[in-house]
């Protein structure tokens, strides 16, 4: 049983042992029965209108209960709506009371939620209103009185987020092209003239504002502006470049140049006026000296020739180069030849440059081969002749490659202009193989003449005993030299292999034996270590010998062969060796043994 219904009954025993005792008081008090009826009514009346009056009471909550209950589900039901939320279904099986505390507490938290968004949704509106000031971009559309969704809020928050990077990225944009057009305005020295300029220029980065229109209109003004520095700088190297020409022509003095240069060195506008007035201050010096700047004009057109490698035809054809009229018509006709040459090498310098670097390649080849034949290049201790050898080796390879790369080139060259590439009035690759033609010719001819010289030099060491040999190191002087001893070997038995008795009567005859000229002595060096004694005595064998080639010379019927000659000489040798012997000399052989090694 509940505790309510206990304390119930608690009340109707109470009531009951009151009346019980006030019905002992009347009968005490001997209370007739009618007033007994009437105090009972009175206490009966008492009663129930105390229980009406907690009744009407507890309808009365339980009304507004009810009424509570509704309103709170009204309510509800219009906060889902404007918080674009489902309604929340009702648990059954509740009272009264627990249902309006829960409906009353939904009720209270959508409440919260809606003054969330409308908060964040101001925030929204301000932020958004203040970037499309700024971008000048249209708001986000949505209602600023409307609760607005979840959905709706992040949609709103990645709008102003974009908004945001494009303001950034605007501005960012913004600030450079500001920086990059007050850098041209100074350099052209130019002020912003319209208000549109003055806005970007001179006023506050940000109150500017950053609209699609703004931007390329600044886009717009930095591309004139850009334009117009580049005509200037464009117009001022060709000013100076001219300038530089008219001062090698004029012969202008390095301190002259200096100044103009460090007052010009930008391309301001200040700058241009001082180049236009400096050239025409030179052009009016140049009309002045006309002859001077012809000639000079005249060698540059030579350079430009040498650089575009044309013929003595192609050269030949401009017959003002010789002309002696030194007027204003001829320098003109000049000047437009040089600009014309420029044009052609600056048009096609790749493949001059190309070509030469070939020629240098081929000439520093061609060094580098004759170096490979001097016999001097052995003298070198410095580590050079490996260095020269490996270059001379990769110039062979090298150059057949780039000979390739050049054909090709030429082929596209020709394919484009649709006429023959020229050097030196013929095309480049009959040039190439001329020069290799040439160089083999070369190579033949020097050949020949080594050999030639080769066998003369042969002939003479069998004529007068005598090989010419490369200095080697010193020896000692108790070591004995093999190549001399194989040598004197050698020498004896060939001449002794075939006498010659005309010869020998001729030589050891005294009145045929012509005085050795002063001219012949002096191609003839001492050997190291001779006495003035042995030397004297190889002046007389050579004075035999030249007599007897004279009698040779002086006799063209006879046939005297070098064989003869030599037999002759190394008999004569021996002659002196076993004289030297009889009269006791020990000089004699080894001023013999010097004589043949000499």
């Amino acid at each position: 049983m509940r505790k309510s219904e206990i304390h119930a009954a608690e009340s109707v025993s109470s009531l009951n042992k009151a009346l019980c005792q006030l019905k002992d008081i009347w009968e005490e008090i001997g209370i007739p029965e009618d007033q007994r009826f009437q105090r009972t009514d009175a206490v009966h009346m008492h009663i129930k209108n105390l229980l009406d009056m907690m009744i009407a009471e507890e309808e009365g909550l339980k009304k507004r209960l009810l009424i509570s209950i509704e309103a709170c589900r009204e309510e509800m039901i219009a906060l889902c709506d404007e918080l674009q939320l489902p309604v929340c279904p009702e648990e059954g099986a509740l009272t009264m009371l627990q249902l309006e505390k829960d409906l009353r507490t939904q009720v209270k938290a959508m409440l919260k939620e809606k003054s969330v968004r409308q908060s964040e949704l101001k925030n929204l509106i301000q932020a958004d209103q203040d970037l499309c000031d700024i971008l000048c971009e249209d708001l986000f559309p949505i209602h600023p009185e409307r609760i607005p969704s979840h959905q709706q809020l992040e949609n709103y928050r990645r709008h102003i987020a974009t908004l945001s990077q494009e303001k950034e990225h605007r501005h960012t944009e913004f600030m450079e092209m500001k920086r990059r057009i007050t850098a041209l305005m100074e350099d052209l020295e130019q002020p912003p003239d319209s208000t549109f300029e003055k806005d970007a220029v001179c006023e506050d980065e940000e109150a500017f504002c950053l609209s699609v229109e703004n931007i390329n209109s600044l886009k717009v003004l930095l591309g004139q502006l850009e334009t117009r520095k580049a005509e200037t700088d464009a117009l001022c190297v060709s000013i100076r470049g001219r300038i530089e020409e008219l001062w090698r022509m004029l012969e202008i003095p390095d301190e002259q140049r200096e100044s103009l240069i460090h007052q010009t060195h930008t391309s301001t506008k200040s700058s241009l006026n001082t180049l236009q007035a400096e050239l025409q201050c030179l052009e009016d010096m140049k009309k002045k000296n006309i002859e001077r700047v012809i000639r000079s004009i005249r060698s540059e057109i030579v350079k430009f020739w040498e650089k575009c490698y044309y013929s003595p035809e192609q050269r030949q054809a401009f017959t003002s180069y010789n002309s002696g009229d030194m007027d204003e018509d001829l320098l003109r006709e000049h000047e437009h030849e040089l600009e014309h040459l420029k044009l052609d090498y600056n048009e096609h310098k790749e493949l001059y440059d190309a070509v030469s670097t070939w020629s240098t390649n081929w000439t520093l080849y061609q060094e580098l081969e004759k170096k490979a034949t001097d016999p001097s290049r052995f003298n070198n201790r410095g580590g050079n002749l490996l260095k020269e050898e490996k270059q001379r080796v990769d110039l062979q390879k090298s150059l057949p490659k780039l000979e390739k790369s050049l054909k090709a080139q030429i082929d596209q060259w020709e394919g484009v202009y649709g006429k023959e590439f020229r050097v030196n009035g013929q095309p480049f690759l009959q040039y190439v193989e001329d020069q290799w033609n040439q160089h083999r010719m070369e190579k033949e001819r020097e050949k020949q003449e080594r050999q030639m010289k080769k066998v003369k030099q042969t002939e003479e060491d069998l004529l007068y005993g005598t090989v010419l040999r490369t200095p080697t190191k010193r020896r000692l002087a108790a070591t004995p030299t093999p190549g001399k001893t194989r040598k004197l070997i050698s020498t004896s038995s060939m001449c002794s292999s075939t006498p010659n008795t005309t010869l020998r009567s001729i030589c050891s005859s005294p009145s045929l034996r012509p005085p050795l000229s002063s001219s012949k002595m002096g191609l003839r060096t001492p050997a190291r270590g001779r006495t003035p004694r042995g030397l004297e005595r190889n002046k007389e064998n050579m004075s035999q010998l030249s007599g007897a080639l004279r009698t040779m010379t002086a006799s063209p019927n006879r046939n005297y062969s070098i064989t003869s000659v030599a037999s002759s000489y190394s008999e004569f040798a021996n002659y002196s060796e076993s004289t030297a012997v009889s009269s006791g000399s020990s000089q004699a052989p080894l001023n013999l043994k010097s004589r043949l090694d000499f």
